[in-house]
């Protein structure tokens, strides 16, 4: 489904006006999208590195250890973030990871927005940030390009999540 996967990403980032040219799309034969299918650390490690040099980037933002969901290709994508991190030594690089919630605090929509504030007062702001999105129905048409995914449960996950309306982002040291 990659071309379609594709297509839909780039109709999702129309809605959220990220120009195409800043939308990078990697096809590659060991890192294929699935429950099962282990992604080399490594190989994560090495197109993000690329990309920081190519891009001049100094700041990422990328998943903590579960992965929000416990999809295992987003937490080969933090660990892969995690090792690169630990190896690269060119230059600083701020990091950030998005942290996973308790199941409650996952699907309490937007009440984890007092809880996620509360939460973050207990941190110095230097190694917590809290993210309020100010519209969550861009979030939810941007999902919507997703159609190849975009069936019953996502679509009540993204109405419910927590992850539509506030996003906890922590210092990776």
């Amino acid at each position: 489904m990659g071309s379609i996967r594709k297509e839909e990403l780039f109709l999702a980032s129309a809605i959220l006006k990220i120009p195409h040219q800043q939308v990078k799309i990697l096809d590659h034969p060991d890192l294929q999208d699935g429950f099962g299918k282990v992604w080399d650390w490594n190989l994560i490690a090495g197109f993000v590195e690329d990309e920081i040099c190519t891009r001049a980037i100094d700041s990422i933002i990328t998943f903590d250890h579960y992965g929000v969901s416990g999809h295992c290709n987003h937490r080969d994508v933090g660990r892969g973030v995690q090792k690169l991190l630990h190896d690269f030594s060119e230059r600083p690089l701020e990091a950030w990871e998005l942290v996973s919630k308790s199941i409650f605090r996952k699907y309490s929509g937007p009440v984890d927005i007092w809880l996620s504030k509360l939460f973050a007062l207990f941190f110095d702001s230097r190694h917590l940030q809290c993210l309020l999105n100010e519209d969550p129905s861009k979030t939810y048409a941007a999902m919507a390009q997703h159609r190849s995914q975009w069936i019953w449960f996502r679509k009540l996950f993204v109405s419910f999540s927590s992850y539509t309306y506030v996003n906890t982002l922590k210092r990776i040291h």
